[in-house]
């Protein structure tokens, strides 16, 4: 089956977002990065900057088989569930949802993993190798940070991918493509990702 839909996780700083939105003009679909959290927030009823942080970068609390569960989160009592796992619950819901409806893009929070029935799904990991790169990147997209912050970032989301798939973050295997936008460029990266879907 074709591929229509296209995940992309991503190191911070490595410009996954920008290569998403690329993507998203030159195939004419959707890409969904802030706009899921947007949907989770209205169904939740938290606030938005809860919703980013912590659908993100969640505590650990929930255990992994309840968490990747097909039920939806009015299946569960709210009061035996963390803030960070109704959330995840609720971006699985909100993901498969998305997936169902047509071609999309979908960056970050553990879409590969979610969709991994599907056989109609690329998954792409994009990293940097170089951190000058990605601070710059991250400067001129107005989000400056250090390169102890880049690294806690990125341990983060590690830690919170590990917490729901039981995988490693970032692995090759877990992915269809890998890219180096340090090395190839962001416009390379699209282009590459372009003719993965094409084959």
């Amino acid at each position: 089956m074709a591929k229509k839909i296209i995940t992309i996780s991503r190191a911070f700083g490595s410009g996954g977002l920008d290569i998403g939105k690329k993507l998203s003009e030159k195939l004419g679909i959707p890409c969904y990065d802030k706009e899921l959290i947007a949907l989770a927030a209205k169904e939740s009823g938290y606030a938005l900057d809860y919703i980013k942080e912590n659908g993100e970068y969640g505590n650990n609390s929930l255990l992994y088989n309840i968490a990747i569960s097909s039920f939806g989160v009015s299946s569960f009592s709210h009061n035996n569930i963390s803030a960070p796992d109704k959330i995840y619950i609720l971006q699985n819901n909100i993901i498969r949802d998305i997936a169902d409806k047509g071609p999309c893009i979908i960056l970050g929070r553990s879409a590969d993993y979610i969709l991994r029935e599907r056989d109609d799904v690329l998954n792409v990991f994009v990293y940097a190798s170089d951190m000058e790169y990605r601070k710059k990147l991250l400067e001129d997209n107005g989000t400056p940070a250090t390169e102890k912050e880049i690294i806690k970032k990125d341990k983060t989301r590690a830690t919170n991918y590990k917490r729901y798939t039981s995988k490693d973050w970032g692995k090759a295997e877990n992915y269809h493509i890998c890219l180096d936008s340090s090395v190839l460029g962001i416009d390379k990266c699209v282009d590459l990702i372009l003719k993965a879907i094409e084959m």
